[in-house]
Parts: C-alpha cells; structure tokens; sequence
C-alpha cells in the first residue's frame, strides 16, 4: 500500500489569515497563537498576510478572493461568534462554515474554520489559549498539513 502523508512544515508557504473585527479581544488570541504555530513550524513573518473583516459573515467572500488570487497556499479564518439571546448565532455560524467549505473546494485552496463557535464568552476565552490550548494555532496548522498534501498529491502518479 502507498502511503501519502503531509508534514507540518510551513517553509516557504504564504498564508493569509482572516479574522474578524467583532469579539476582537478573544480572536487577537486566536491570530497570535496561529502566528506563533507558523513561525514554531519554520515558516517567516513576512509570508502571513493578516486581512480583518467586520464579523464571521464576511469571511467566505474575502477568504475567496484571497484563494483566488493565486499568491498564498492557503487562508486561515478566525473569529468567535458566541451564542446570544436570539437564532442570529445560527445564521451566522452556518454561513460562515458552509461559505468557507465552499471556498475551499471551488477554488482547491485549502481554508481552515477557525471561528469558535460557542456558548458563553468563557468558553470562547478557553479556546483562545487558556485550558483548551489555542484553536488560531490548531487551525493554520491544518492548513499546513493541508497544502504540504495537496503539493504531494500533485508529484503523484495519481494526482
């Protein structure tokens, strides 16, 4: 059996990250721990493009432009869109997840979902580099992982 697997090295990848302007005290969190995660993996500053959007909503339309631009291997969205009161959570965290995933596959540039989605503010807090590590980190790397698999699969007989 061929086994094709990736790496988690972000040497000489070009990765803009979109986040959201909207909870900004916990999402900065999330950007900072995917910045540290790409320079922990050997990739440099200056190849992370950081694009802010108003809120989640957003994110789809400017990670597409961003996929299709041709200059970065992959985008890494972040945001938190925490439950209130009304089903205004819903739509929003919906559409963003459904809006990202269909960016990804339209344009074949890997997108990661790094919004948090959750109940209460302490959750999202958790989330963002407290007692459930750092989800901004554990996104980019899966766009790592991702775009090292894509490069592989394109030298496969295969591919």
């Amino acid at each position: 059996m061929q086994r094709i697997e990736a790496n988690l090295i972000a040497t000489n990848l070009k990765i803009a990250i979109v986040n959201t302007r909207w909870n900004h005290f916990i999402v900065d969190r999330l950007v900072e721990g995917a910045e540290t995660a790409f320079v922990q993996h050997g990739g440099k500053r200056e190849d992370l493009t950081l694009v802010t959007v108003p809120g989640a909503f957003e994110l789809p339309l400017v990670a597409k432009k961003l996929a299709e631009s041709g200059h970065y291997d992959a985008v890494v969205c972040l945001g938190a869109v925490i439950k209130g009161a009304t089903d205004h959570y819903d739509f929003v965290a919906g559409n963003a997840a459904s809006g990202l995933a269909r960016v990804s596959l339209e344009t074949g540039v890997p997108v990661a979902f790094g919004i948090l989605t959750t109940d209460t503010t302490e959750q999202a807090i958790e989330r963002a580099g407290t007692k459930a590590g750092n989800k901004g980190g554990e996104a980019l790397l899966a766009v790592v992982e991702t775009a090292n698999l894509l490069k592989q699969l394109a030298k496969h007989p295969a591919g």
